[in-house]
């Protein structure tokens, strides 16, 4: 069978499995997994926090059936037990952290729990490859995953905003990899954005509504975060190294924002508030549909970006990187000084 139709099969299946899994989830949802309205929670009723378990069903499925019916390059499985080990102690930190609401998992808890499943990639092979010394790499790495995993979970304050992200980044990550001979990387993407395809409308439903809860944001994190450093980009540019950074730039831009926004005002960084981008456009006026589609847009422009890079010379390159950093200042700039009483 043809790689791209394997490919393809692998989507299709994770986003059948999910789909199939999450009215299950939700109808026998226990009370420890309801988010209930509160503080910062404007949405009307309680609602299932079993998204992750829905999407962790598709992408495990998926990978499952793939590894039972075809036969993976060698060294495939050892690096792919990094990405499902360290995925699976995420999953469960989330989970611990939705049972324990309000109070959550601590911070402390939560950072050496994401260290260790850094850890686990690290040791089966998954880590930024483009520095030569260890000194250097695997610190990196640590920032890198922990870094996006907490982004990603930073970035669900708003029906459909996290997923749609990890369905742009998964996107354009699949884009850029799936020329590459990293096969782990292609079929655990796809079978990511399957899961993700399948999950978006549960959140967006009146009557059958599902939140990711901390368990699926910060799975989506930490997969997308392993999977953009397990691919190749310099085959055809010197550059293409850097272009995770365009690959996630809204995560990892609307984490900055969150974090310059509250330390301006003397909050402490970590905890929760309203400071979010997305939050002050709704302050603003802007309807949720209007808030997607821009952070979509500004998702899909970065990509784009992210391709470019992989293909061009370094003054391309540099004028790529200036061209994001003028738009990032001007952006935080206009948001910063939106009047809308936040």
């Amino acid at each position: 069978m043809p790689t791209f139709v394997l490919y393809l099969l692998c989507a299709c299946i994770s986003f059948a499995l999910t789909s199939l899994a999450l009215p299950v989830l939700r109808k026998w949802a226990a009370t420890p997994f309801l988010d209930t309205p509160g503080g910062l929670k404007k949405h009307a009723r309680a609602v299932p926090v079993l998204g992750g378990c829905g999407i962790l069903t598709g992408i495990v499925g998926s990978l499952i059936f793939i590894r039972l019916t075809t036969a993976f390059p060698s060294g495939t499985l050892h690096t792919l037990r990094g990405v499902i080990i360290g995925g699976g102690i995420i999953f469960l930190m989330g989970l611990a952290d939705d049972f324990k609401k309000p109070k959550g998992v601590s911070v402390p808890v939560k950072l050496l729990l994401q260290a260790a499943a850094t850890a686990a990639l690290i040791y089966y092979g998954v880590a930024i490859h483009a520095f030569t010394s260890h000194w250097v790499s695997y610190p990196l790495t640590f920032l890198w995953v922990v870094g996006l995993t907490n982004a990603f979970n930073l970035l669900d304050i708003m029906d459909g905003l996290c997923v749609s992200q990890a369905v742009v980044c998964t996107l354009g990550l699949a884009v850029i990899a799936l020329p590459s001979e990293y096969v782990y990387v292609n079929f655990a993407a796809l079978s990511l954005l399957g899961a993700c395809l399948a999950f978006w409308p549960y959140n967006h439903a009146k009557k059958r509504k599902i939140f990711l809860g901390d368990s699926g944001s910060n799975l989506l994190g930490f997969l997308i975060a392993a999977l953009s450093i397990g691919t190749g980009y310099c085959e055809k540019s010197d550059w293409g190294f850097l272009a995770p950074l365009f690959i996630l730039a809204v995560p990892l831009f609307d984490t900055a924002f969150v974090s310059l926004a509250r330390a301006l005002k003397g909050k402490n960084p970590l905890k929760g508030s309203n400071d979010h981008a997305a939050l002050r456009l709704k302050k603003l006026g802007w309807k949720p549909g209007a808030i997607l589609g821009a952070f979509a847009l500004a998702g899909l422009t970065a990509n784009i970006f992210a391709f470019t890079l992989t293909h061009c010379c370094v003054q391309i390159a540099l004028a790529l990187f200036i061209a994001a950093a003028i738009f990032g200042v001007l952006i935080t700039l206009w948001l910063l000084h939106l009047k809308t009483d936040l």
